[in-house]
Parts: structure tokens; C-alpha cells; sequence
């Protein structure tokens, strides 16, 4: 495979001749694939700097392990999980240094929340609308850790129940609990901030 054929050739032909040593293949999906996964770890971190490093950080492991991909998923797909489970990691980190806040003691005692309506919010709906997916980004930047990341694992990566609890090492139950808070927060902001841009 030659560096001119690059550019036209599909992900896997690329992976094939990466996992071979060619690193002007590897900078080819570097390319079609780094606004992707630096936009998943700036929604996960909501700061531009360590989404920067972690996105960075993503692409040297994804080098590093590119042996073990089998080709389960697409490249795209690996690399996204590759790039969550970083950010998990440091959310984890900077949680573990922060007390616990006191929106997590009112979701366990209940309150106003439990009045509130349920809607149903598919945040990746119409997101060619500028408009929508800057509010989107504002209501994600006010819910928590644990419900920011459910959602996106959930609703932009479209993770089953069970994966999603592998990945946050928590039950099941959890994952159902916490997205449903989550939809909820989610929509009662968006609904918030419709009523601002008015």
C-alpha cells in the first residue's frame, strides 16, 4: 500500500497496513477520525485542555494496541471507547478529590424532581440545527458527572444497559436509575434555556 492510495482507501485497509508498522496509514485514520474523538472527550470532560490531552492520549494507545483490534467494530467505534474510558478514568480521578455534591444527596432522598414530568429527550435528534446542539451542549455542561456520562454513553453511543454498567462499574439498576434522572434534568434545562434564547 502506497502513501498515494491513502487517502482513497476504506478504514480497514488502513488498520491492516498500520497494524503492519505504516504510520503515514495510522495518520491517515488520525485524520478522518480526530475531530470525532476529540468532540467525545470534550463532551465528557467539558474542558477544552484536557479534552485536547485526552483525545491526544487516546491516539497514542490506539497505536499501541492496534495489534489487538480485531475488527468487532469499526475503527471509528474502538477508538471512541478507547477515548471514554480515559475520560471515565480522570472523571474518576477528579470526583475522588471533590466531596459529594449535594445534587447526588437530593437524588438519593428524593425532592422537586420526583414532581417533574417525564419527558423523553434524544439529545442526538436534529443536531444539524446549530442552535439545538449549543443548547444541548449548555444543559450537558449542568448535569452531573455520573449523569453526563450515562447519557452520552447511552444516547451518542448508543451502549446497552449492561455495557454501560461494565464500563461505570456500577449495577445495572444504577445505569437504569441514573438515566432516567438524567433525562429528566435534561429536559427540564433544554426547556430552560429555550425559554432564555426566546
Amino acid at each position: 500500500m502506497t502513501d498515494k492510495n491513502h487517502s482513497s482507501a476504506d478504514d480497514a485497509a488502513l488498520v491492516r497496513a498500520a497494524q503492519r508498522g505504516d504510520m503515514t496509514a495510522f495518520e491517515e485514520l488520525v485524520v478522518r477520525h480526530r475531530d470525532k474523538i476529540y468532540a467525545r472527550a470534550y463532551t465528557m470532560m467539558r474542558n477544552e485542555e484536557e479534552a485536547i490531552d485526552l483525545s491526544q492520549e487516546a491516539w497514542v494507545k490506539g497505536w499501541q494496541r492496534l495489534k489487538q483490534f480485531q475488527g468487532e467494530s469499526s475503527f471509528g467505534t474502538w477508538m471512541t471507547r478507547i477515548v471514554i474510558n480515559l475520560c471515565l478514568d480522570a472523571l474518576r480521578k477528579q470526583k475522588r478529590q471533590r466531596t459529594e455534591s449535594i445534587e447526588e444527596i437530593n437524588e438519593e432522598s428524593g425532592g422537586v424532581e420526583r414532581q417533574m414530568p417525564i419527558v423523553t429527550v434524544n439529545p442526538t435528534a436534529g443536531l444539524e440545527r446549530s442552535e439545538l446542539r449549543q443548547r444541548i451542549d449548555r444543559a450537558l455542561s449542568q448535569l452531573s458527572y455520573e449523569h453526563r456520562t450515562v447519557l452520552v454513553l447511552h444516547e451518542f453511543e448508543e451502549m446497552e444497559y449492561k455495557q454501560i454498567a461494565k464500563t461505570m462499574n456500577c449495577s445495572i439498576g444504577t445505569v437504569m436509575s441514573r438515566l432516567f434522572y438524567a433525562r429528566r434534568k435534561l429536559a427540564a434545562l433544554l426547556a430552560d434555556l429555550k425559554k432564555q434564547d426566546k
